[in-house]
C-alpha cells in the first residue's frame, strides 16, 4: 500500500550549530500540504521508504537525517566525535531552524519509535507548528521502557538476550546493561567498540522479529552504521531521551486539538502497547489504532501509516 518510489525534488545540508549539518530533502508536490518525517534509532536515518507514506500529488515531504546519522555530519560512528550536543532539545531545535528554513507555518509530523518519542516531544513544545500527528510503534523512552527493551523483554528471546547480556564483564551484567554497553562502544580499543556494536545491533535485531516473514536487517552489516546507531542508541537510552520520566505523558493535554492517529502493532514486543494506550487516554484528539498482526512493524502496519496519511490529506487543517 505504499505509493511509488519518488525522488526528491530539493535538497541540502543545514548549518545547526556545534558544529553539526544536518542533511534535509523535499519530494512530492512543492505546493503541496506539507509534512516532515522523524526516523527511527536514534541513528537510523531517513531512507526512501519515508517518502512512500505520503501521495506525492497531495503532500510536500520533508525528510531529513537527525544530527550524527545518515548524510548529516559529523557522522557519529567516528570515535571522536563527541555526542554532547546531540539530545531531544538539540533535535527539536533543528527541526524548527528546519521549518523556518523551507518557510514552512505548520506541517503534519509523522514519527516512527524513536521517531515518535521526538516527533511527541517537538509537537508538546510547539502544538502551533502542528497541523495533525501521526505517530507509530509508539515509544516515549522513559526509564522503564528502556529497562523493558533491554532487559525485561529478554523474557520473550531468552537465547538472543543471553548472549546480548553475555555481551558486557561479568560485573556488569546485573546492573543497567545500556550504561555497560554504551561504555564499551567508548572503549579505546577499537575491537571491543566493533563487538559491542554488533552484539547491541544481533539484539536490536532479535526483539522485533515477532512475525515468521522477519527478515535481518541488512543495515546492521555495514560498520559505519552499525557502530553510529549503537553509540547514538545507547547515549539517548541511558539518558531516557533527557526528559523527564512521564513529562511528555502530562504534557499532552497540549496537544488538545491536533487531530491525530497512535498506530501500533499488538505483537510488539519491543515496545508494549501501554505506552500508545496510556497517551491516547492523555490525548482524546489521537485516534489509536491498533494493528493485530504487527509487531514493531510489519504486518498492517504500513496500510495503517498510509491510510493515517491519506485521511488528514482531506482535512482543512493543513497550512502551505
Amino acid at each position: 500500500m505504499l505509493y511509488p518510489e519518488i525522488e526528491p525534488y530539493d535538497h541540502g545540508m543545514l548549518d545547526v550549530g556545534d558544529g553539526q549539518r544536518v542533511y534535509w530533502e523535499v519530494c512530492g508536490n512543492p505546493d503541496g500540504r506539507p509534512a516532515v518525517a522523524l526516523h527511527g534509532g536514534p541513528g537510523s536515518g531517513c531512507g526512501p521508504w519515508w517518502r512512500r507514506c505520503f501521495d506525492p500529488d497531495v503532500y510536500r515531504v520533508v525528510l531529513f537525517d537527525q544530527r550524527g546519522c545518515g548524510r548529516s555530519t559529523p557522522h557519529a560512528s567516528a570515535p571522536v566525535v563527541d555526542l554532547s550536543a546531540n539530545t531531544t532539545d538539540h533535535l527539536i531545535a533543528d527541526i524548527e531552524l528546519l521549518r523556518r528554513h523551507l518557510a514552512i507555518d505548520r506541517w503534519l509530523v509523522l514519527g516512527g519509535s524513536w521517531g515518535s518519542t521526538l516527533g511527541l516531544a517537538y509537537a508538546v513544545r510547539h502544538p502551533g507548528r502542528v497541523s495533525e500527528l501521526v505517530l507509530f510503534a509508539v515509544v516515549m523512552t522513559r526509564r522503564w521502557e528502556v529497562e523493558w527493551i533491554t532487559r525485561d523483554v529478554g523474557r520473550l528471546f531468552p537465547e538472543q538476550w543471553a548472549r546480548f547480556r553475555e555481551g558486557v564483564p561479568a560485573a556488569d551484567r546485573d546492573g543497567s546493561l545500556v550504561e555497560a554497553y554504551s561504555r564499551l562502544l567508548h572503549d579505546p580499543d577499537p575491537a571491543v567498540r566493533e563487538r559491542a556494536a554488533r552484539d547491541w545491533c544481533a539484539w536490536e535485531d532479535s526483539h522485533v522479529a515477532v512475525r515468521p516473514d522477519h527478515r535481518p536487517d541488512p543495515r546492521y552489516e555495514d560498520p559505519a552504521f552499525r557502530m553510529c546507531f549503537a553509540r547514538l542508541v545507547t547515549h539517548y537510552w541511558r539518558h531516557a531521551a533527557f526528559l523527564d520520566d512521564d513529562v511528555l505523558l502530562r504534557d499532552a493535554r497540549r496537544l488538545a486539538g491536533i487531530p491525530g492517529a497512535l498506530i501500533h502493532g499488538r505483537l510488539d514486543a519491543s515496545s508494549p502497547l501501554q505506552t500508545a494506550w496510556e497517551l491516547s487516554r492523555a490525548w482524546p484528539d489521537g485516534e489509536l489504532v491498533v494493528v493485530d498482526d504487527a509487531g514493531h512493524g510489519g504486518g498492517g502496519m504500513t496500510d495503517a501509516i498510509v491510510a493515517a496519511t491519506d485521511r488528514f490529506a482531506d482535512t482543512p487543517g493543513g497550512v502551505r
